[in-house]
């Protein structure tokens, strides 16, 4: 269970209501296309087929930590904060609790499915798992967008930027806290779908607006090259789908 920040109804000192929320546009942007492309790519794993399974099972796997971690990171950082400054919308938060919950007991039935799917490439194991994804997705696309027009608008007015930058430093301690149980690309891959996340107009601008200039190196660098194999990896034979 999340262990709750301490909350509190009043502003700290030297902070000021108003902050930018746009960023977790991004990442929702990046789940709907996750949990649009992962259904898909294990159906097309043809029967028997354990090398290609292996692979989109790894991506899977990250798929589903990474939906663990966004949600447990609003668990423990954003209601309880919110409800306290804004009692207002107690009923919407009850409402993403619930959402969360739904997915929770979701990713539960799903996740014991990965291995032995992944150790048989059997087509009946594989189509069952891709269809409680689908099942997960549409579940998620629903919350999502609830929390675009129901959550955003009142975090953005009622927080600070320090209290919504906590958000990211709580996801930054857990990757950092679990870095022995992921691929040693996950930052490559972190940073390769925020760019993805962007429209490729503004990519550039963003990029150096709000990536620090020596992960903005270190991407150039080697991340970007990692971030490419491991599309090309999920992708062999056609383009990587567009996210925007």
């Amino acid at each position: 269970m999340a262990e709750k920040l301490p909350s509190s109804g009043s502003m700290p000192d030297g902070q000021k209501p108003g902050c930018d929320t746009s960023g977790l546009i991004l990442v929702h942007r990046i789940f709907r296309w996750l949990y649009r492309e992962l259904p898909l790519l294990i159906r097309e794993v043809k029967a028997g087929d354990l090398e290609r399974a292996a692979i989109v099972g790894d991506y899977a796997k990250l798929d589903f930590f990474a939906l663990h971690l966004h949600h447990e990171t609003e668990d423990t950082v954003l209601w309880d904060r919110l409800t306290t400054r804004d009692p207002a919308c107690v009923a919407h938060v009850d409402q993403m609790k619930a959402q969360h919950a739904a997915v929770a007991s979701q990713l539960a039935r799903i996740e014991p499915q990965l291995a032995p799917w992944v150790a048989t490439a059997d087509a009946g194991l594989r189509d069952t798992f891709a269809g409680d994804i689908e099942v997960l997705r549409d579940t998620l696309y629903a919350h999502l967008g609830q929390e675009e027009d129901d959550i955003m608008p009142v975090a953005g007015a009622v927080l600070s930027q320090k209290e919504w930058d906590e958000l990211e430093a709580h996801t930054r301690a857990a990757l950092i806290a679990h870095r022995k149980e992921l691929p040693k690309d996950v930052m490559s891959l972190q940073v390769g779908l925020l760019l993805a996340s962007v429209p490729e107009a503004e990519r550039d601008e963003w990029f150096r607006a709000n990536v620090p200039a020596p992960i903005r190196l270190l991407y150039l660098l080697l991340m970007k090259r990692r971030y490419e194999r491991a599309m090309r990896e999920i992708y062999p034979d056609r383009p990587v789908p567009a996210m925007v």
